[in-house]
């Protein structure tokens, strides 16, 4: 069941940018995506989890984000992802017993329950990353 309404705006005001200080750090990552209607660069904070040239993503607050729509319509995007900068490619939906198994555990548990998320998708990583592309901002 995706999260309320109500607990997505406080994250939003609230939550989100303390996030994106911490992304980087253990499965916070910082998502980067272009709005479709303003073009405007966007940053959402996200726990992702990569193997190999995969990335998984749960969808906590369910399909309908903004932030999926955004990536669907652009082709791709960029995270930040530990100190490396990564080009991904579109998403695509992940069957939920198949995202469970690229999920290290204490996560896995926090997302079976309490946060009972069922929509999961992957997105490719498009290269590796390019000297240029390390993130050497200090935390």
């Amino acid at each position: 069941m995706p999260l309320a309404r109500g607990i997505i705006r406080l994250n939003k005001r609230f939550t989100n940018p303390v996030m994106l200080r911490l992304a980087g750090i253990g499965s916070v990552v910082d998502l980067e995506h272009v709005g479709r209607k303003t073009g405007t660069v966007r940053h959402t904070p996200l726990m992702a989890f990569r193997r190999g040239d995969v990335v998984t993503i749960a969808l906590t607050y369910g399909s309908d984000v903004q932030w999926l729509a955004n990536v669907r319509h652009a082709g791709g995007c960029r995270m930040r992802m530990g100190r490396e900068i990564l080009r991904l490619g579109a998403p695509r939906v992940l069957d939920p017993a198949e995202a469970m198994t690229r999920i290290p555990q204490p996560q896995r548990a926090l997302l079976r329950w309490p946060i009972r998320c069922r929509d999961y998708v992957e997105l490719s990583v498009l290269r590796p990353p390019a000297a240029g592309d390390v993130d050497t901002r200090r935390r």
